[in-house]
């Protein structure tokens, strides 16, 4: 066992390298869901309609090497572009490290498995509709997508400084 504190605890987002940083993402497929933008608020409205190219039931990408050139609009998210992000969800790791929290529990590179992130109601797998299925996307708003996972505890304590 040791007692080195978790990477993401001591590497900021621009530092880590391409492994680490594709390891925060705990696979909850809710990014992977199309949003929509008040015109006259420029809030966030969350669908439950999935990119084309997620697993609806494993939350996976089934092309995810590709993806960027068969879903021409996928964004690759990258500590350049987090700052301006608003439409990740609330428990994503991205968005929590880059607020200055840190990772919850079930986040699996804390319990070494995926299965919390279902158990916490986090993933969209099972809960979602792939877009060449869906429709309107107006026809499937929902809220729980934009929520903190309903199973997992509410709040979560502030990331320490390393050096504090």
């Amino acid at each position: 066992m040791t007692d080195q504190p978790p990477f993401w605890q001591t590497t900021s987002l621009q530092d880590m390298t391409p492994s680490q940083w594709e390891a925060l993402c705990d696979g909850c497929g809710r990014c992977c869901l199309n949003k929509l933008r008040d015109e006259d608020t420029d809030e966030i409205v969350w669908t439950d309609v999935s990119c084309r190219l997620l697993d609806t039931q494993t939350c996976r990408c089934t092309d995810y090497e590709r993806r960027q050139k068969k879903v021409p609009d996928c964004i690759s998210l990258t500590p350049a572009i987090l700052e301006d992000v608003d439409w990740l969800p609330p428990s994503c790791a991205y968005r929590l490290l880059r607020d200055g929290f840190d990772l919850p529990e079930w986040h699996p590179l804390r319990s070494g498995t995926h299965e919390t992130v279902v158990q916490a109601g986090a993933s969209a797998g099972g809960r979602c509709i792939s877009e060449r299925r869906a429709g309107m996307l107006e026809d499937h708003i929902t809220d729980w997508p934009g929520n903190w996972p309903e199973n997992a505890p509410p709040c979560i304590a502030p990331r320490r400084d390393q050096n504090g």
